[in-house]
């Protein structure tokens, strides 16, 4: 199941989709114009009666993440009667699951952050296939692309519930004007603007080290936009080595700012998302950093954990190419699928699939912010500001041609368990980034076990 064979599914973004991204964020990174549909949403979709049904639903997401998804899952309680209840999965998805199936008690549905993961779910049998209401809706708003990566064999077994662009660089407006810099974009240029924040007085980089997922992201923007799309292919597949030439020019590249402390918040192996996040636009006057990368879900901390306004006091650039690649576009997301090892799926959970695939719950998640949607049919008037419809019209304009987040599509042992794999590895990296050798050849001793040698 590790084979090259999976990651014929997962396709590129081409220039054109690249440069529309480019232009929607620089359009939008002023603000203006933020005109959002507020009150009651378009109801799409007719739900069955399930008074007395009870469902457990399992995600990753802490904090504003959480909390906008919870106002999804109130309103499916108020149409169909249904009792839902949140419980956290933690970061390894694979082993909570495996987890509660063993103790006879797992959740209804589960958010699966890796392709990866849910085939290995499908393999398993772990997962039901989708029926035909949930067909219908991912046949109606959904790309064949976005169905396809939760499909195994040709089975459908999920739904594209959130999309993220993996490829977003935020900063504080007051920090870049007082340094007198404007968004990079050549890695040469990102570099230069770093270290002129620093000469100002300003920390340049705010980064959440404590969260190895986060290190992976900043790896495959530089390895996509330095190698191509063909290479990232072949990495994923483990048709290369680590110990490839190709990674040495990634992490040394990465190691020009990680390599530099006066270039580096304090504590970067400590601090987790949400406050790499609120180190940078928490204070307005006096950021503590400049600058956070990470996907347009930075939005919903900013909203929900600072007084910073997108487009304003909170703006974005694209991650900057790389010795003179194209700019990077790295897509991530989270399928929802329904825990079934009995092989069938019950009403209540093709009900709250079905009602996740709709443009119903799409638009309630889109208000709060910090959320993207695969869902084609989603008005883009649902999004909060102007920054977040251009992220959004930019990932809707690239249909099928996209290509996904690295560690999301390998085994989930290399690329989405805390204290091994690619977490691990980039996480040593942060804390020498000197010893390009050792962080390779430990990444390759890991891909070596994880794909079965």
């Amino acid at each position: 199941m590790h084979g090259s064979g999976r990651t014929s599914r997962h396709r590129t973004f081409r220039a054109a989709a690249a440069l529309a991204a480019v232009a929607a964020l620089t359009l939008s990174a002023c603000g203006g114009g933020d005109e959002t549909a507020d009150g009651d949403w378009p109801e799409t979709i007719e739900l069955p009666d399930l008074s007395g049904e009870s469902l457990e639903v399992a995600a990753v997401w802490t904090g504003a993440e959480r909390d906008n998804f919870l106002r999804v899952l109130d309103e499916f309680e108020a149409r169909t009667g249904a009792s839902v209840s949140f419980v956290p999965s933690g970061d390894n998805v694979s082993q909570f699951v495996g987890t509660k199936i063993e103790g006879g008690a797992p959740p209804d549905i589960v958010m699966v952050p890796q392709p990866g993961v849910l085939q290995e779910f499908a393999e398993q049998g772990w997962i039901a296939p989708v029926g035909d209401l949930v067909q219908e809706q991912l046949d109606a708003n959904y790309s064949q692309g976005w169905q396809d990566i939760a499909a195994r064999d040709g089975v459908q077994y999920g739904v594209y519930v959130k999309a993220a662009n993996k490829s977003l660089v935020w900063y504080s407006a007051t920090a870049f004007d007082y340094a007198g810099v404007s968004a990079p974009q050549t890695w040469d240029e990102f570099v230069d603007t770093a270290w002129t924040l620093w000469e100002s007085g300003t920390t340049p980089l705010s980064v959440a080290g404590g969260d190895g997922w986060t290190l992976t992201d900043w790896f495959e923007n530089i390895y996509l936009s330095q190698s191509g799309p063909e290479m990232y292919d072949k990495l994923i597949a483990h048709e290369i080595p680590w110990t490839d030439p190709s990674v040495t020019e990634a992490l040394t590249a990465l190691a020009e700012v990680f390599g530099e402390d006066r270039l580096l918040a304090s504590g970067a192996l400590q601090t987790d998302f949400p406050t790499s996040v609120t180190r940078t636009f928490a204070d307005l006057e006096t950021p503590e950093a400049a600058m956070v990368f990470e996907a347009d879900f930075v939005g919903a901390v900013i909203t929900d954990s600072t007084d910073a306004v997108i487009g304003e006091d909170a703006r974005v650039f694209p991650f900057p190419s790389v010795d003179g690649g194209d700019p990077p576009v790295v897509s991530g997301g989270d399928a929802a699928v329904a825990v079934a090892p009995d092989g069938e799926a019950s009403e209540a959970q093709e009900a709250l699939l079905a009602f996740l695939a709709s443009t119903d719950a799409a638009w309630i998640w889109a208000q709060p912010g910090g959320y993207i949607s695969p869902n084609r049919s989603l008005d883009l008037a649902a999004y909060p500001d102007d920054v977040q419809r251009g992220i959004a019209e930019a990932l809707i304009a690239a249909g099928d041609d996209f290509r996904f987040d690295l560690s999301d599509q390998t085994p989930a042992d290399f690329g989405g368990t805390t204290g091994q794999g690619m977490w691990q590895g980039l996480q040593d990296f942060l804390r020498d980034p000197g010893d390009i050798e050792g962080a390779q050849r430990y990444l390759e001793e890991q891909a070596d076990a994880a794909y079965g040698g």
